[in-house]
């Protein structure tokens, strides 16, 4: 088969994004243009902020990608765009960007789940490296900051379906860190903060036991059969407890130097933070990491031991922490199971995962309709 190129677009939350990927294995270009510096002052992503950075930026992003891969948008085979899920005003730019741009120079159009996107960018790297035969079945954990999901992973022929045995049941994994780090004045985002900062704090100084979850979700959109084995996730209440411990501490003098030390930085380094830091916030901040990490780590070594699965997969932004990598690939050799992630580069939300995501589609002419709508609820199956 000729090689196909499909140009992906990326817009579900604070990034916005566009690359060219060959037949799904060969990553041509990559555009992602971050938000941060737009976010940071209000320590999390603004909804109304963010649809309008994308719509500044669509435009030059996709333009870059196509030039940065020597393509046109007539040299191109398809297009492929997030549906789902995500803030819908987000989607809603990169998904009408792409549905105009498909219609004008007349290319199929291909829906990608976000969440698939994430799965794939393991698989991308993956045959990149020439590794084209994962054993089945797979186990993906895709931890963010708004999903914490897993799914077992199943592939017939060009064919890939998804169950999920296991969810959060409130707020993911990658939230609790941007909440904990926003609360301590550690600036935004706060995954990349708690990570650098941990490494200089005792993660034994404060213990933070997580409650087994053994009720039924509320949520009816997420009830399963009563015998079906899950693996559920819960971050709320760790949040409430390093508030509690920095009331009971008395640490809020040192939270408000830290804000009055940093005053007039408006991009702080990491080093900065560290110097205005103390014992006791470093001690906090590794001692919260540790626990997140154990919870999400031992979550999965379960579920991957009751669906007797072959290969994990541990992707989204979260799978960028050093403390997670290494913890996993640690006690995932212990139990002779294959542990793959994607690159950082690839673990945040980018495009080059929809434009993978999107190859099986074609393959199999599964191209959108005029109708298609973004679906900030999408579910993956």
């Amino acid at each position: 088969m000729p090689d196909v190129f499909i140009l992906g677009i990326e817009s579900s939350c604070d990034e916005t994004a566009a690359a060219v990927v060959r037949s799904g294995e060969q990553l041509i270009s990559n555009v992602v243009y971050s938000q941060i510096a737009t976010h940071q002052p209000f320590g999390g992503v603004v909804p109304e902020l963010a649809s309008r950075e994308h719509l500044r930026a669509i435009v030059p992003v996709v333009r870059k990608a196509l030039e940065d891969a020597g393509k046109s948008y007539q040299t191109i085979d398809a297009v492929a765009v997030t549906q789902g899920p995500g803030l819908a005003g987000a989607l809603l730019v990169g998904l009408s960007y792409a549905k105009a741009l498909a219609y004008a120079v007349e290319k199929p159009l291909i829906a990608v789940n976000h969440l698939e996107g994430h799965i794939h960018a393991v698989l991308l790297e993956e045959r990149q490296k020439d590794n084209r035969e994962l054993q089945f079945p797979v186990l993906a954990l895709v931890v963010s900051g708004g999903h914490t999901h897993l799914f077992l992973v199943e592939r017939k022929q060009d064919s890939w379906t998804y169950h999920d045995v296991g969810h959060t049941r409130d707020d993911a994994a990658g939230e609790a860190f941007d909440k904990v780090a926003k609360l301590l004045e550690l600036g935004y985002p706060g995954g990349p903060a708690v990570d650098f900062l941990s490494r200089h704090g005792n993660p034994e100084a404060v213990k933070f036991p997580f409650a087994q979850i053994k009720h039924r979700d509320r949520n009816p959109q997420n009830r399963h059969s009563d015998d079906e084995r899950r693996v559920d996730f819960s971050y709320s209440g760790i949040k409430t407890a390093i508030l509690r411990y920095v009331e009971t501490h008395n640490m809020r003098e040192a939270i408000a130097e830290r804000r009055r030390a940093l005053t007039g930085n408006a991009t702080p380094s990491r080093e900065e933070y560290l110097a205005v830091s103390d014992r006791q916030t470093l001690d906090l901040v590794a001692s919260f990491q540790r626990a997140v990490v154990d919870d999400l780590v031992g979550k999965t070594l379960l579920a991957a031991r009751e669906h007797s699965v072959a290969t994990l997969l541990v992707t989204g932004g979260v799978a960028a922490n050093s403390e997670l990598r290494e913890t996993f690939a640690k006690r995932a050799a212990e139990e002779g199971l294959p542990v793959y992630f994607p690159s950082r580069k690839l673990s945040t939300d980018n495009a080059a995962m929809i434009a993978a995501a999107a190859y099986p589609r074609f393959l199999a002419d599964e191209f959108a309709e005029a109708e298609l709508s973004a679906d900030a609820g999408l579910r993956l199956r």
